[in-house]
């Protein structure tokens, strides 16, 4: 029997396989518990995760990415912690991305990005998504197998936002070739250092903003001048890095997690085939099927925030200075507000209502895009490829799986999917 107290959940690699025990472990004595190694509060309730996300007063999400590691630069004491905060949050690593901003300059960035991602543009890119989804399969498909998450994930969704956001056609293979090509980056929450770069996106800054400064010199009619004129909610026009940064963050966040809730869908059909046949002769499920991916194999496993002043959640007293992470993958699974959480109900109902894609006011903006290309991908599979099933050769027989995971704290997915197959 696993001592779980005596696990470091943050470097402790025998959880990166499986972590939903010691979610329980955590939950079913409280789920909003210190945890001993790096003094966080672990948040594993579902109406508790609530209660943070939406407490944005009491909460900054300054440390959301990096959270124990490095830890806050100073020290931070007293009963209100946030003038330290505002002074030292720019020493954070992605202190210069969205998910780390508090209100109002969340609100502002936020509205940039919404300029960007308009109904009209994300119907245009599902448009674009089924050309892709097929010109990718058409790369392997006649093998009767392939690596899922190379040969069709990653690409699949690097295209996809670069199509959204403009990126031309000449340029892609030299995004793919730079973001995807084996140029290795630390995985961000990685369990096995704690260096963390500050600004890890120096390609996509390097590169958007040549088009967005080309753009405003000389507007063309064409999705990156739009991108390079979007304003403000209040009209003014940011500056260049502005409108870089929010679009270098759907960049580095929307793929890497699309790409484990695609591999997490594929890995669900391949492993059970009745579910595959369901969901072949009835496509109408589909969208339910990837709510409960989500809700069963949450691709973030959680997100940090700090206390600014003393406050109470779920009754625990927690101090101002305090990390939390709040637990998404644990909240899906808290059976108080999913019934038999550890099984993976198909027609579950409440299972849009999942935390994947977190909530309140830094709900996921990407969650419709990333819905969309779960919805087309695994429609165009299931079409193109029949009888999906796990490689045994790299994965092993059934009552032998051998899976790898992202050694993480932060994302769940795995590393790589064998598949066969038969073409159709």
């Amino acid at each position: 029997m696993t001592d779980f107290d005596a696990v470091d959940f943050f470097r402790d690699q025998t959880l990166v396989e499986d972590p939903y025990p010691y979610y329980e472990h955590l939950r079913d004595q409280c789920p909003v518990r210190g945890e001993p190694h790096h003094d966080v509060v672990m948040v594993t309730g579902y109406e508790e995760a609530l209660a943070v996300y939406h407490d944005t007063e009491a909460f900054s999400s300054c440390n959301s990415v990096t959270g124990p590691f490095p830890g806050f630069p100073v020290a931070l004491h007293g009963d209100d912690v946030s003038e330290l905060i505002e002074k030292h949050r720019d020493e954070l690593p992605f202190s210069d991305q969205l998910p780390t901003m508090d209100p109002p300059m969340h609100k502002a960035h936020r509205g940039l990005l919404m300029r960007l991602i308009t109904p009209k543009r994300l119907k245009e890119n599902e448009a674009f998504m089924w050309e892709l989804a097929d010109r990718q399969l058409a790369e392997f498909v006649g093998r009767g197998g392939c690596e899922f998450v190379t040969d069709f994930a990653g690409p699949f969704t690097l295209l996809v936002i670069a199509d959204l956001l403009g990126v031309p056609e000449d340029d892609r293979a030299m995004f793919r070739e730079e973001l995807q090509g084996g140029h290795r980056q630390d995985a961000v929450g990685s369990t096995e250092h704690d260096k963390m770069s500050h600004s890890p996106l120096e390609y996509l800054y390097s590169q958007l903003s040549v088009y967005v400064e080309d753009r405003r010199r000389e507007p063309r009619n064409d999705v990156i001048t739009g991108l390079a004129t979007a304003t403000f909610p209040d009209g003014s026009l940011p500056e260049v890095i502005d409108v870089v940064r929010v679009a270098a963050n759907l960049f580095g966040a929307g793929q890497e997690t699309t790409v484990r809730l695609l591999a997490s869908a594929m890995q669900r059909i391949a492993e059970d085939h009745d579910l595959q046949t369901l969901l072949r002769d009835e496509r109408e499920r589909i969208p339910n099927f990837i709510e409960e991916t989500l809700r069963f194999e949450s691709p973030v496993k959680g997100d940090f925030r700090l206390a600014r002043v003393p406050t109470t959640i779920g009754g625990v007293d927690i101090a101002a200075g305090t990390t939390l992470m709040v637990m998404n993958a644990a909240a899906n699974r808290d059976p108080r507000h999913f019934d038999c959480p550890a099984e993976f109900q198909l027609d579950r109902k409440n299972a849009r209502e999942n935390l994947a894609f977190g909530h309140g006011i830094h709900f996921c903006p990407g969650a419709p895009l990333a819905r969309a290309e779960a919805r087309v991908a695994i429609d165009r599979m299931l079409d193109r490829m029949h009888d999906i099933r796990i490689d045994e050769e790299f994965h092993g027989p059934p009552s032998a799986r051998r899976y790898e995971y992202a050694p993480t704290y932060i994302l769940r997915g795995l590393n790589r999917l064998h598949l066969e197959f038969e073409p159709s």
